[in-house]
């Protein structure tokens, strides 16, 4: 069985946050929260508390065991992008992309 936890529109750019999202792909839960704990990133904090509640989902909703579970997909899509403007010299204005991201998580007990 599966269960599944999103986070949509988080501030944090798709591309940080895929290098942490890609070393706890196909781990076991308690590895993956090893990782996430020691891990100095930014996107490590969110990652974990959406992997914390994708297990949630799985032992509440579904009855299964959460010491039996892994990630069997993760996955980081691009959300909308945030337009602003940064005031440069004689009087131009460059453009600043102020990126978010989706995460979507799959954990599952091999069944």
């Amino acid at each position: 069985m599966e269960a599944k936890a999103k986070l949509s529109m988080i501030r944090i750019s798709p591309r940080k946050v895929r290098l942490v999202a890609d070393s706890i792909r196909a781990k076991k839960i308690s590895e993956a929260v090893a990782i996430l704990q020691n891990q100095d990133k930014r996107s490590s904090e969110p990652v974990l508390k959406l992997l914390n509640s994708a297990v949630a989902n799985a032992v509440n909703n579904n009855g299964m065991e959460a010491d039996q579970l892994f990630v069997k997909t993760i996955y980081v899509n691009e959300g909308p992008t945030l337009k602003r403007f940064r005031p440069r010299a004689h009087g131009r204005a460059y453009e600043i992309l102020k990126r978010t991201s989706h995460i979507t998580i799959i954990v599952s007990d091999g069944r």
